[in-house]
Protein backbone atom coordinates (compact mmCIF):
# COMPACT_ATOMS: atom_id res chain seq x y z
CA UNK A 1 0.00 0.00 0.00
CA UNK A 2 1.18 3.51 -0.84
CA UNK A 3 1.90 6.28 1.37
CA UNK A 4 3.29 6.47 4.76
CA UNK A 5 2.54 4.58 7.63
CA UNK A 6 -0.61 5.52 10.21
CA UNK A 7 0.24 6.19 13.73
CA UNK A 8 -3.17 5.03 14.67
CA UNK A 9 -5.51 2.03 14.37
CA UNK A 10 -9.00 2.70 12.40
CA UNK A 11 -11.90 1.70 13.53
CA UNK A 12 -12.27 -1.10 11.34
CA UNK A 13 -8.99 -2.39 12.34
CA UNK A 14 -9.95 -5.99 10.95
CA UNK A 15 -10.19 -4.32 7.83
CA UNK A 16 -7.05 -2.79 7.54
CA UNK A 17 -8.85 0.78 6.81
CA UNK A 18 -5.78 3.51 6.11
CA UNK A 19 -6.45 6.14 8.85
CA UNK A 20 -7.54 9.63 6.95
CA UNK A 21 -8.72 13.52 8.66
CA UNK A 22 -9.96 16.64 8.34
CA UNK A 23 -8.45 18.46 4.97
CA UNK A 24 -7.32 22.07 4.64
CA UNK A 25 -5.46 24.15 1.93
CA UNK A 26 -1.97 25.41 2.33
CA UNK A 27 -1.68 28.48 2.81
CA UNK A 28 1.34 31.49 3.45
CA UNK A 29 0.06 35.01 3.52
CA UNK A 30 -3.38 36.68 2.70
CA UNK A 31 -4.22 37.26 -0.99
CA UNK A 32 -4.05 40.39 -2.15
CA UNK A 33 -7.07 42.22 -3.44
CA UNK A 34 -8.49 40.51 -6.61
CA UNK A 35 -9.28 44.31 -7.78
CA UNK A 36 -5.70 45.77 -7.11
CA UNK A 37 -3.82 47.26 -10.11
CA UNK A 38 -0.43 48.54 -8.67
CA UNK A 39 1.50 46.84 -6.04
CA UNK A 40 5.56 46.79 -5.14
CA UNK A 41 6.90 42.99 -5.78
CA UNK A 42 8.69 41.94 -3.12
CA UNK A 43 12.04 41.26 -2.91
CA UNK A 44 11.32 37.63 -1.91
CA UNK A 45 7.89 35.33 -1.82
CA UNK A 46 6.60 34.80 1.15
CA UNK A 47 7.12 31.11 2.37
CA UNK A 48 4.79 28.15 1.57
CA UNK A 49 3.17 26.77 4.41
CA UNK A 50 1.37 23.33 3.96
CA UNK A 51 -2.13 22.52 6.28
CA UNK A 52 -2.65 18.90 5.75
CA UNK A 53 -5.53 15.94 6.84
CA UNK A 54 -3.80 13.82 9.12
CA UNK A 55 -1.54 11.01 8.16
CA UNK A 56 -1.42 13.08 4.46
CA UNK A 57 2.29 13.78 3.69
CA UNK A 58 3.69 16.51 2.04
CA UNK A 59 3.12 16.92 -1.44
CA UNK A 60 6.58 16.68 -3.30
CA UNK A 61 7.34 19.75 -5.06
CA UNK A 62 10.28 20.55 -7.92
CA UNK A 63 12.49 22.83 -6.67
CA UNK A 64 12.55 24.83 -9.63
CA UNK A 65 8.99 26.11 -8.84
CA UNK A 66 8.84 26.50 -5.52
CA UNK A 67 5.20 27.26 -3.81
CA UNK A 68 4.07 30.69 -3.11
CA UNK A 69 0.63 32.25 -2.26
CA UNK A 70 1.47 34.71 -5.06
CA UNK A 71 1.59 31.84 -7.19
CA UNK A 72 -1.19 30.33 -6.35
CA UNK A 73 -2.71 33.05 -6.65
CA UNK A 74 -2.28 33.87 -10.18
CA UNK A 75 -2.13 29.92 -11.13
CA UNK A 76 -5.81 30.41 -9.57
CA UNK A 77 -6.83 33.14 -11.63
CA UNK A 78 -5.63 31.33 -15.25
CA UNK A 79 -6.98 28.15 -14.55
CA UNK A 80 -10.25 29.82 -14.61
CA UNK A 81 -9.45 32.20 -17.74
CA UNK A 82 -10.62 31.37 -20.61
CA UNK A 83 -8.62 33.64 -22.62
CA UNK A 84 -5.91 31.09 -22.03
CA UNK A 85 -7.21 29.15 -25.05
CA UNK A 86 -6.21 30.00 -28.70
CA UNK A 87 -10.00 31.04 -29.32
CA UNK A 88 -11.02 32.36 -26.57
CA UNK A 89 -13.59 29.94 -25.18
CA UNK A 90 -12.08 27.46 -23.16
CA UNK A 91 -10.60 27.59 -19.84
CA UNK A 92 -8.80 24.86 -17.44
CA UNK A 93 -11.49 24.98 -15.78
CA UNK A 94 -13.91 23.71 -18.71
CA UNK A 95 -12.65 20.39 -18.42
CA UNK A 96 -12.37 20.27 -14.53
CA UNK A 97 -15.07 21.76 -12.75
CA UNK A 98 -15.00 22.03 -9.24
CA UNK A 99 -18.15 20.77 -8.15
CA UNK A 100 -17.64 17.47 -9.87
CA UNK A 101 -14.05 17.02 -8.35
CA UNK A 102 -12.50 18.78 -11.26
CA UNK A 103 -13.67 15.97 -13.79
CA UNK A 104 -16.63 17.56 -16.49
CA UNK A 105 -19.21 14.73 -16.32
CA UNK A 106 -19.05 13.81 -19.91
CA UNK A 107 -17.81 9.96 -21.25
CA UNK A 108 -15.28 12.34 -22.94
CA UNK A 109 -13.93 15.24 -23.04
CA UNK A 110 -14.47 18.01 -25.48
CA UNK A 111 -11.57 20.48 -26.55
CA UNK A 112 -11.90 24.37 -27.36
CA UNK A 113 -12.55 23.69 -31.21
CA UNK A 114 -15.22 20.82 -30.75
CA UNK A 115 -13.07 18.27 -30.75
CA UNK A 116 -13.87 15.57 -28.79
CA UNK A 117 -11.12 13.48 -27.04
CA UNK A 118 -10.52 9.87 -26.95
CA UNK A 119 -10.54 10.01 -23.21
CA UNK A 120 -12.23 11.28 -20.40
CA UNK A 121 -11.47 14.37 -18.02
CA UNK A 122 -9.85 12.68 -15.27
CA UNK A 123 -10.58 14.09 -11.29
CA UNK A 124 -7.48 16.55 -9.89
CA UNK A 125 -8.71 16.02 -6.41
CA UNK A 126 -4.72 14.98 -4.57
CA UNK A 127 -3.20 15.47 -8.12
CA UNK A 128 0.45 16.35 -6.30
CA UNK A 129 0.16 13.27 -5.16
CA UNK A 130 0.04 11.50 -8.63
CA UNK A 131 2.94 9.69 -9.73
CA UNK A 132 1.72 9.99 -13.27
CA UNK A 133 -0.61 12.36 -14.40
CA UNK A 134 -2.73 10.94 -17.43
CA UNK A 135 -4.61 7.75 -18.01
CA UNK A 136 -1.88 5.93 -19.80
CA UNK A 137 1.52 8.12 -20.25
CA UNK A 138 4.32 6.75 -17.75
CA UNK A 139 6.68 9.49 -18.52
CA UNK A 140 4.56 12.52 -17.29
CA UNK A 141 5.42 12.85 -13.66
CA UNK A 142 5.60 16.82 -13.18
CA UNK A 143 2.13 19.03 -13.30
CA UNK A 144 4.65 21.58 -15.22
CA UNK A 145 5.27 19.27 -18.19
CA UNK A 146 1.94 18.09 -17.94
CA UNK A 147 0.30 20.80 -18.75
CA UNK A 148 2.00 21.70 -22.09
CA UNK A 149 -0.40 18.76 -23.23
CA UNK A 150 -3.68 20.32 -22.83
CA UNK A 151 -2.13 23.61 -23.59
CA UNK A 152 0.15 23.57 -26.57
CA UNK A 153 -1.71 19.64 -28.30
CA UNK A 154 -2.48 19.32 -31.19
CA UNK A 155 -4.19 14.86 -31.20
CA UNK A 156 -6.46 16.27 -29.96
CA UNK A 157 -6.68 19.78 -29.88
CA UNK A 158 -7.50 21.37 -26.17
CA UNK A 159 -6.50 24.50 -25.20
CA UNK A 160 -5.76 24.85 -28.71
CA UNK A 161 -2.75 27.41 -28.41
CA UNK A 162 -0.43 27.29 -31.09
CA UNK A 163 2.69 28.59 -32.88
CA UNK A 164 0.12 30.28 -34.78
CA UNK A 165 -1.63 32.33 -32.11
CA UNK A 166 1.01 31.53 -29.19
CA UNK A 167 2.39 35.04 -29.09
CA UNK A 168 -1.38 36.80 -29.44
CA UNK A 169 -2.50 34.67 -26.64
CA UNK A 170 0.25 35.98 -24.53
CA UNK A 171 -0.66 39.09 -25.16
CA UNK A 172 -4.16 38.93 -23.85
CA UNK A 173 -2.50 38.48 -19.98
CA UNK A 174 0.86 40.85 -20.58
CA UNK A 175 -1.78 43.90 -21.86
CA UNK A 176 -3.86 43.05 -18.99
CA UNK A 177 -2.13 45.42 -16.10
CA UNK A 178 -3.82 43.40 -13.11
CA UNK A 179 -1.95 40.08 -14.50
CA UNK A 180 1.07 42.13 -14.89
CA UNK A 181 0.67 42.88 -11.18
CA UNK A 182 -0.12 39.53 -10.11
CA UNK A 183 2.87 37.94 -12.24
CA UNK A 184 5.26 40.49 -10.95
CA UNK A 185 4.24 39.16 -7.45
CA UNK A 186 4.53 36.18 -8.37
CA UNK A 187 8.07 35.95 -10.29
CA UNK A 188 9.39 39.11 -8.47
CA UNK A 189 13.05 38.38 -9.58
CA UNK A 190 12.42 38.17 -13.25
CA UNK A 191 12.63 40.99 -15.36
CA UNK A 192 10.02 39.22 -18.03
CA UNK A 193 7.24 37.94 -15.58
CA UNK A 194 4.86 37.03 -18.10
CA UNK A 195 5.87 34.09 -20.00
CA UNK A 196 4.33 30.80 -20.84
CA UNK A 197 7.01 28.99 -18.09
CA UNK A 198 5.47 31.03 -15.59
CA UNK A 199 1.67 30.34 -16.49
CA UNK A 200 2.92 26.60 -16.66
CA UNK A 201 4.69 27.22 -12.94
CA UNK A 202 1.83 28.95 -11.59
CA UNK A 203 -1.06 26.69 -12.74
CA UNK A 204 0.66 23.65 -11.19
CA UNK A 205 1.18 25.40 -7.93
CA UNK A 206 -2.78 26.08 -7.80
CA UNK A 207 -3.57 22.47 -8.67
CA UNK A 208 -0.93 21.07 -5.88
CA UNK A 209 -3.00 22.92 -3.94
CA UNK A 210 -6.12 20.99 -4.73
CA UNK A 211 -6.28 18.48 -1.45
CA UNK A 212 -8.89 16.78 -0.67
CA UNK A 213 -9.30 14.48 2.67
CA UNK A 214 -12.59 15.64 4.70
CA UNK A 215 -14.90 13.03 3.26
CA UNK A 216 -17.64 11.65 5.52
CA UNK A 217 -15.32 8.81 5.91
CA UNK A 218 -12.69 10.43 6.94
CA UNK A 219 -14.45 12.26 9.64
CA UNK A 220 -16.11 8.58 10.99
CA UNK A 221 -12.58 7.72 11.93
CA UNK A 222 -12.00 10.67 13.83
CA UNK A 223 -15.14 9.62 15.64
CA UNK A 224 -16.95 13.02 14.37
CA UNK A 225 -19.09 11.45 11.82
CA UNK A 226 -21.51 8.64 11.41
CA UNK A 227 -21.54 5.64 8.62
CA UNK A 228 -24.72 3.13 7.93
CA UNK A 229 -24.47 -0.26 9.09
CA UNK A 230 -24.56 -0.61 4.89
CA UNK A 231 -21.75 1.82 4.55
CA UNK A 232 -19.54 -0.29 7.18
CA UNK A 233 -20.04 -3.66 5.41
CA UNK A 234 -19.27 -1.73 2.27
CA UNK A 235 -16.01 -0.63 3.73
CA UNK A 236 -15.59 -4.29 5.34
CA UNK A 237 -15.82 -5.36 1.95
CA UNK A 238 -13.15 -3.15 0.66
CA UNK A 239 -10.43 -3.27 2.49
CA UNK A 240 -11.05 -7.24 2.56
CA UNK A 241 -9.44 -10.11 0.88
CA UNK A 242 -13.05 -10.85 -0.90
CA UNK A 243 -13.18 -8.00 -2.98
CA UNK A 244 -9.94 -6.82 -2.58
CA UNK A 245 -10.69 -3.24 -4.18
CA UNK A 246 -7.78 -1.60 -2.20
CA UNK A 247 -4.93 -3.48 -3.50
CA UNK A 248 -5.50 -1.24 -6.61
CA UNK A 249 -7.36 1.91 -4.52
CA UNK A 250 -5.36 1.71 -1.55
CA UNK A 251 -3.45 4.07 0.67
CA UNK A 252 -4.87 7.78 2.09
CA UNK A 253 -5.58 8.68 -1.43
CA UNK A 254 -6.97 5.44 -2.63
CA UNK A 255 -5.00 4.78 -5.06
CA UNK A 256 -1.89 2.74 -6.01
CA UNK A 257 -0.08 5.59 -7.95
CA UNK A 258 1.27 7.66 -4.76
CA UNK A 259 4.28 9.83 -4.44
CA UNK A 260 4.81 12.23 -2.07
CA UNK A 261 8.23 14.62 -0.36
CA UNK A 262 11.11 11.81 0.32
CA UNK A 263 9.20 8.90 -0.70
CA UNK A 264 11.85 6.01 -1.21
CA UNK A 265 9.89 3.94 -4.11
CA UNK A 266 7.12 5.35 -6.56
CA UNK A 267 4.47 2.99 -7.58
CA UNK A 268 3.87 3.97 -11.25
CA UNK A 269 1.62 0.71 -12.27
CA UNK A 270 -0.98 0.14 -15.29
CA UNK A 271 -3.48 -2.36 -15.43
CA UNK A 272 -5.62 -3.92 -18.04
CA UNK A 273 -8.60 -4.57 -16.59
CA UNK A 274 -10.55 -6.71 -19.11
CA UNK A 275 -12.93 -3.47 -20.30
CA UNK A 276 -12.02 -4.57 -23.97
CA UNK A 277 -10.68 -7.81 -25.92
CA UNK A 278 -11.94 -7.19 -29.95
CA UNK A 279 -9.78 -10.24 -31.22
CA UNK A 280 -9.13 -12.42 -28.34
CA UNK A 281 -5.58 -11.52 -27.53
CA UNK A 282 -6.67 -8.64 -25.55
CA UNK A 283 -6.74 -6.08 -27.91
CA UNK A 284 -8.32 -2.58 -27.05
CA UNK A 285 -10.05 -0.10 -29.72
CA UNK A 286 -7.86 2.27 -31.41
CA UNK A 287 -6.86 4.97 -30.16
CA UNK A 288 -7.24 4.16 -26.84
CA UNK A 289 -4.90 1.00 -25.89
CA UNK A 290 -3.49 2.18 -23.00
CA UNK A 291 0.24 2.96 -22.87
CA UNK A 292 0.77 0.70 -25.29
CA UNK A 293 -0.01 3.50 -27.79
CA UNK A 294 3.27 5.01 -26.66
CA UNK A 295 5.57 1.72 -26.17
CA UNK A 296 4.26 -0.57 -28.96
CA UNK A 297 4.90 -3.22 -26.30
CA UNK A 298 2.28 -6.00 -26.62
CA UNK A 299 1.62 -6.83 -22.58
CA UNK A 300 0.92 -2.96 -22.06
CA UNK A 301 -1.82 -3.19 -24.46
CA UNK A 302 -5.08 -2.01 -22.59
CA UNK A 303 -3.02 -0.73 -19.26
CA UNK A 304 -4.03 2.56 -17.82
CA UNK A 305 -3.82 4.04 -14.85
CA UNK A 306 -5.80 3.40 -11.39
CA UNK A 307 -7.73 6.77 -10.25
CA UNK A 308 -7.72 8.04 -6.59
CA UNK A 309 -11.54 6.73 -5.40
CA UNK A 310 -11.84 10.09 -3.44
CA UNK A 311 -15.07 12.17 -4.55
CA UNK A 312 -15.98 9.02 -7.31
CA UNK A 313 -19.33 9.24 -6.52
CA UNK A 314 -19.63 12.81 -8.28
CA UNK A 315 -16.91 11.74 -10.91
CA UNK A 316 -19.21 9.34 -13.58
CA UNK A 317 -19.33 8.32 -16.36
CA UNK A 318 -16.73 6.14 -15.06
CA UNK A 319 -12.88 4.32 -16.93
CA UNK A 320 -10.81 5.88 -19.37
CA UNK A 321 -13.58 6.16 -21.94
CA UNK A 322 -16.36 7.24 -19.99
CA UNK A 323 -18.09 3.39 -21.01
CA UNK A 324 -19.35 2.34 -17.32
CA UNK A 325 -21.84 4.93 -16.61
CA UNK A 326 -22.61 4.58 -12.57
CA UNK A 327 -20.93 3.16 -9.50
CA UNK A 328 -23.24 -0.10 -9.70
CA UNK A 329 -22.15 -0.65 -13.09
CA UNK A 330 -18.19 -0.37 -11.66
CA UNK A 331 -18.79 -2.92 -9.10
CA UNK A 332 -20.99 -5.46 -11.36
CA UNK A 333 -17.98 -5.16 -13.97
CA UNK A 334 -15.40 -5.93 -11.09
CA UNK A 335 -17.38 -8.64 -9.62
CA UNK A 336 -18.10 -10.43 -13.51
CA UNK A 337 -13.96 -9.94 -13.86
CA UNK A 338 -14.26 -7.81 -16.99
CA UNK A 339 -16.83 -6.75 -19.26
CA UNK A 340 -18.74 -8.70 -22.71
CA UNK A 341 -19.22 -6.43 -25.18
CA UNK A 342 -21.80 -8.68 -27.16
CA UNK A 343 -21.66 -6.79 -30.88
CA UNK A 344 -20.09 -3.76 -32.49
CA UNK A 345 -17.13 -2.75 -33.80
CA UNK A 346 -15.80 -3.42 -30.05
CA UNK A 347 -17.06 -7.23 -29.64
CA UNK A 348 -15.21 -9.53 -27.68
CA UNK A 349 -15.31 -11.00 -23.81
CA UNK A 350 -12.72 -9.00 -21.63
CA UNK A 351 -13.19 -11.35 -19.54
CA UNK A 352 -11.43 -14.06 -21.03
CA UNK A 353 -8.32 -11.45 -22.05
CA UNK A 354 -4.77 -13.00 -21.59
CA UNK A 355 -3.62 -9.56 -21.00
CA UNK A 356 -6.40 -8.89 -17.90
CA UNK A 357 -4.38 -8.48 -14.82
CA UNK A 358 -4.63 -11.34 -12.06
CA UNK A 359 -6.48 -8.93 -9.41
CA UNK A 360 -9.45 -8.55 -11.68
CA UNK A 361 -10.34 -12.25 -11.45
CA UNK A 362 -14.16 -11.84 -10.49
CA UNK A 363 -15.84 -11.65 -7.02
CA UNK A 364 -18.96 -13.50 -6.01
CA UNK A 365 -21.32 -10.81 -4.52
CA UNK A 366 -24.86 -10.73 -3.68
CA UNK A 367 -26.97 -7.45 -4.55
CA UNK A 368 -27.00 -6.69 -0.81
CA UNK A 369 -23.26 -6.72 -0.73
CA UNK A 370 -22.56 -4.72 -4.10
CA UNK A 371 -25.24 -1.91 -2.84
CA UNK A 372 -22.67 -1.94 0.15
CA UNK A 373 -19.89 -1.04 -2.13
CA UNK A 374 -21.21 1.42 -3.72
CA UNK A 375 -22.67 2.86 -0.29
CA UNK A 376 -19.72 3.26 1.08
CA UNK A 377 -17.79 4.52 -2.31
CA UNK A 378 -20.57 7.36 -1.65
CA UNK A 379 -19.03 8.38 1.94
CA UNK A 380 -15.78 9.24 0.16
CA UNK A 381 -17.34 12.66 -0.99
CA UNK A 382 -15.60 16.04 0.56
CA UNK A 383 -18.51 18.08 0.38
CA UNK A 384 -16.41 20.64 1.57
CA UNK A 385 -13.68 20.30 -0.91
CA UNK A 386 -16.34 20.81 -4.31
CA UNK A 387 -17.55 23.85 -2.75
CA UNK A 388 -14.20 25.71 -1.07
CA UNK A 389 -14.16 28.99 -2.32
CA UNK A 390 -9.95 29.44 -2.18
CA UNK A 391 -10.29 26.64 -5.04
CA UNK A 392 -13.23 28.28 -6.65
CA UNK A 393 -13.79 30.31 -9.81
CA UNK A 394 -12.55 34.05 -8.85
CA UNK A 395 -14.57 35.43 -11.52
CA UNK A 396 -17.70 34.22 -10.73
CA UNK A 397 -20.00 36.93 -9.34
CA UNK A 398 -21.46 35.39 -6.00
Amino acid sequence: MSGPRSPRRPLVAAAGIAALGVAALGVATPPAAEGATRAKAPARAAAWTWRLPPNFPTPRVPRTNPMTQAKVDLGRFLFYDRRLSGNGTQSCSSCHVQSLAFTDGRARSVGSTGEVHPRSAQSLANVAYNSTLTWANPSLVRLEKQLETPLFGERPVEMGVNDRNRARVLARFSRDRAYRVRFARAFPRSRKAVTWPHIGQSIAAFQRTLISGDSRYDRWLDGRARMTASEKRGAELFFGERAECHHCHGGFNFSEQVTYAGAVETNRTFRNTGLFNIDGAGAYPEPNRGVFELTGRPQDMGAFRAPTLRNIAVTAPYMHDGSVATLQDVVDFYAEGGRNVPDGPNAGDGRASPLKDPLVSGITLNDQEKADLVAFLGTLTDRAFLTRKSISDPFRRR
